[in-house]
């Protein structure tokens, strides 16, 4: 059998740790930002896990993830 390929949309956006979980930037913060609270700006830095669903289908588009 031929190697899988992995998505190259997938793996410049998200890493897997060794705990098998998917890190992903935060959303929204490209633009608008006059409207958002401090509050949701703040919380809204570095890097978040995704929820277990989420996670399935990033880990779908990388096979050789961990």
């Amino acid at each position: 059998m031929p190697k899988m390929k992995t998505k190259s949309s997938a793996k410049k956006r998200f890493k897997v740790t060794a705990n098998g979980h998917v890190k992903a930037g935060q959303a929204g913060k490209r633009h608008g930002m006059i409207k958002r609270s401090n509050k949701f700006l703040r919380n809204a830095r570095g890097t978040t896990t995704l929820s277990a669903p989420d996670a399935k289908i990033v880990k779908s588009m990388m096979p050789y993830a961990r």
